[in-house]
Formats: C-alpha cells, sequence, structure tokens
C-alpha cells in the first residue's frame, strides 16, 4: 500500500509500506479521505514544533475516514462496506488517568501521526488502516469528506465542555484555521449569543462570517479593533484562542471580563503571559487538548444535521497529489481544510 512519510522539513514522500492483517478485535479500514491537520503542516513545514522534533521517518495524518473491508475476530457493530471515522486517540486505559476517565491525557497515548514519544506513533495517512474496532465509529449517512472532520470537531467539543455553561455567554475566538471556524460552530451550538471573531486574513474571517460569527475583525488592517469591548473592564465570558500566537493571546485577555475562561486551543510555543491583568481579573485559564469521547459526538452531530462542516472542506487532492495538497494547506489566502482522496 502506499502511504504519506514525513522525513524532514519540506521532506515528503509517498512510499510503499507493508499492509497489515486485523487482530482480534481489529477492522481493516480502507481509506477514503483524510484532513490535512495544523501539527501535519508543522511536521511538514519545520519537522516538528516547539521541542517535539522528527526522529525519524513518520507517516502523517490523524484526520480520517474510509470503509471497512475486512474484521477481525470478535468484532461486533460495524459491517463490510460501512463507512466510519476512525478516531485517532488510541489510550492504554491502564494508566492511572485513564482510570479516572482523563483518556487525553493517557500516559501511554498512541495518537496516531505523532513524534512526541521515540519511536513516533506512525499516521493513518495510508490506503489501508488497520484500526481497533473501538475507535471506528459508524458514519452512515455523512460523506467521506465529513466524517474526516470529526476530529478537529471533536477539539472544539472538548474545549466547549471544559468551558461550562455557554447559554447566552458572549465569546471571542482568535485565529482562523478549521479549529477557530469549529469553535464558533461549537460555541453555537451550546448557547453562545455574541460571537466575535478576530484574525489577520480576510479570507479566513469571510469562512468565519459563514459560520456564525456576529462580528469579524481583522487585527493585522486594524490593531485597535478590539478596543470597544475594553470598556467597564472588558465584554466577553470565554475566549476560544486558537493560533498559539502570543500577541493574540495577550490582546484578548484586555478584553474579557472578570471571571472570564480562557480556551488555549493554539500550539505555537511558550508564551509570556500578562499575570498581573489575569490575577486582577480573576481569570481562569484553561488549556484544551485533544478529546476522546467527544469523537462519536462528533460524528453524531453532523448526522443529525446539527453541525454542518461540508464548507469548510476548501479543496481535496488525489493522494499522489499530496505534496500539492500540502502546499496549499499553507496558503491561509485560499485554503481552510484540504483534504486528500485515498481512493
Amino acid at each position: 500500500m502506499k502511504a504519506i512519510v514525513i522525513h524532514a522539513a519540506k521532506d515528503l514522500r509517498i512510499e510503499d509500506h507493508e499492509a497489515d492483517a486485523p487482530g482480534n478485535g481489529q477492522v481493516v479500514v480502507k481509506l477514503a479521505r483524510g484532513g490535512i491537520c495544523g501539527s501535519d503542516l508543522h511536521y511538514f513545514n519545520h519537522g516538528g514544533f516547539g521541542a517535539i522534533r522528527l526522529k525519524e521517518p513518520m507517516i502523517l495524518g490523524h484526520e480520517v475516514a474510509g470503509h471497512v473491508t475486512a474484521l477481525g475476530e470478535g468484532v461486533d457493530g460495524l459491517r463490510i462496506g460501512q463507512l466510519v471515522g476512525v478516531s485517532p486517540s488510541r489510550p492504554c486505559r491502564r494508566c492511572r488517568y485513564c482510570s479516572e476517565g482523563m483518556f487525553n491525557q493517557c500516559l501511554n497515548m498512541r495518537f496516531y501521526g505523532s513524534a512526541m514519544p521515540f519511536p513516533h506513533i506512525q499516521g493513518a495517512f495510508r490506503e489501508t488502516l488497520v484500526a481497533d474496532a473501538s475507535q471506528c465509529v459508524p458514519a452512515d449517512g455523512l460523506s467521506p469528506g465529513e466524517a474526516a472532520m470529526a476530529e478537529p470537531l471533536a477539539v472544539t467539543l472538548h474545549a466547549t465542555r471544559r468551558a461550562g455553561d455557554f447559554l447566552g455567554k458572549s465569546v471571542l475566538v482568535t485565529g482562523f484555521g478549521p479549529i477557530g471556524v469549529l469553535s464558533i460552530i461549537s460555541a453555537r451550538r451550546a448557547g453562545a449569543d455574541l460571537i466575535v471573531a478576530t484574525d489577520l486574513s480576510d479570507y479566513t474571517l469571510s469562512v468565519a462570517k459563514k459560520a456564525g460569527a456576529d462580528i469579524v475583525l481583522n487585527t493585522g488592517a486594524s490593531p485597535d479593533a478590539l478596543d470597544p469591548y475594553k470598556a467597564e473592564k472588558g465584554t466577553f465570558d470565554v475566549l476560544y484562542e486558537c493560533s498559539g500566537a502570543q500577541a493574540a493571546l495577550t490582546s484578548a485577555i484586555t478584553v474579557l471580563r472578570p471571571g472570564a475562561t480562557i480556551l488555549q486551543l493554539g500550539l505555537g510555543g511558550d508564551m509570556t503571559l500578562p499575570m498581573m491583568q489575569i490575577t486582577a481579573k480573576e481569570l481562569v485559564l484553561k488549556g484544551s487538548f485533544r478529546f476522546h469521547h467527544e469523537y462519536a459526538t462528533a460524528i453524531s452531530l453532523m448526522q443529525k444535521g446539527l453541525i454542518d462542516v461540508k464548507p469548510l472542506i476548501s479543496e481535496t487532492v488525489s493522494l499522489q497529489e499530496a505534496l500539492k495538497g500540502f502546499e496549499l494547506a499553507n496558503d491561509r489566502s485560499r485554503a481552510m481544510k484540504v483534504q486528500i482522496a485515498f481512493g
């Protein structure tokens, strides 16, 4: 089978790999779609992010969906030919955090396409994937492209869960790749009232507006655009910080009302924060990392027609055009979510 392998920054190759056979409780999935994620781009552009660096070739990809082609022993609830979304979250279910239900904090997590451990955890951008049946969520009624979007949607559903009550709240979202746009959609489903979006790209802000943002502000073109929201110690109850940029976070803190919650989703490296403001306003800073249970919820919400991710899929390229897809995904002036068609 063919797989998409990163060797070093800008060194992306399509290589032949042996296909595996399913073991007990596993299935074989013929991949249909795979979405290029921000972390995939970090490996492609820089060979890693922060202190995490590639130390060996690694198959990329963790936003995938496909059709079941074989069932291992002991598999129930799935059928040959069925479209499934494949969750990349593979906790050990034995460590202290798994026993506490914090599966995304698993000490032995095998999350697809991750260079955090060594040897690296190989990813899912391959023509056929052997997965645990427990990872596979039936996606009947969805397109493969929609099913592959369950992964980034689960990220924002997890963040939204961590923030608590949203009914009637005012929300600021900073940074607009797919995670920023899906944060708008998740916040609105949770009951948010006012949603304001900021970014440096008119294209991404136009997508944010279509996704339901009440107000979009280009803070590159208008650095003072948030100033009206500073009155009376601030306006917003919740911040989704999706850029990973220190400037975005520090600027946003000035418009958060006392007691507001910061959801930090963007991973751009360590930051220096205005701790005096955070302390004086009694802000609550919450990291939000990956997901687990929310993956099945993401599929279900799409199946019910409560969330529409189709407008976010800006381009689909073939497996042989994978390099073109990565280069396109890098261009935030014209691409939101680029997906790869594997079959």
